[in-house]
């Protein structure tokens, strides 16, 4: 059984999913952490584990969480031809707010909660939580590829 962190952020117990979508909410890397691993180094896992596949990635969108010196310095030394914008939300607003380009993680997550294997902390292993969201990721792209619309 591999170990579960806890959050005290966000108070959860368990594993979190740290994942990089395209603009139409497909996934292109997943990554499964415990929960105690904090955002941007989750981040920073995630794009060592993504490698060398799709070169031509320019310009990510990331939340508050990725802000700051330590994990642009880290992703330019992984990915030096990347570009980060920060996606905030404005100060006055109250309430829920769409941010644009946020939504489409927040929309893929949901997609893959969607799935009953992924609304809960079901897994003792991470290796198995990343395989669960992975096939859920691969049952959203045929989903997509049999019904374009």
């Amino acid at each position: 059984m591999d170990p579960s962190g806890y959050d005290a952020g966000k108070q959860i117990k368990g594993k979190k999913r740290h994942v990089l979508v395209d603009t139409l909410g497909l996934v292109l890397q997943a990554l499964v952490s415990p929960a105690n691993v904090q955002d941007r180094d989750g981040g920073l896992l995630l794009f060592t584990a993504l490698g060398e596949r799709f070169p031509l990635l320019e310009k990510l969108f990331a939340d508050g969480a990725y802000q700051g010196p330590q994990f642009q310095q880290a992703l330019a030394k992984v990915r030096p031809q990347l570009t980060i914008e920060i996606v905030t939300r404005s100060a006055p607003a109250k309430g829920f707010v769409v941010l644009p380009k946020r939504w489409m993680v927040e929309r893929t997550l949901a997609w893959l909660n969607r799935c009953r294997r992924l609304a809960k902390d079901f897994e003792n292993r991470i290796r198995y939580a990343a395989a669960f969201v992975l096939l859920a990721s691969i049952r959203l792209m045929v989903r997509k590829l049999c019904n374009p619309l």
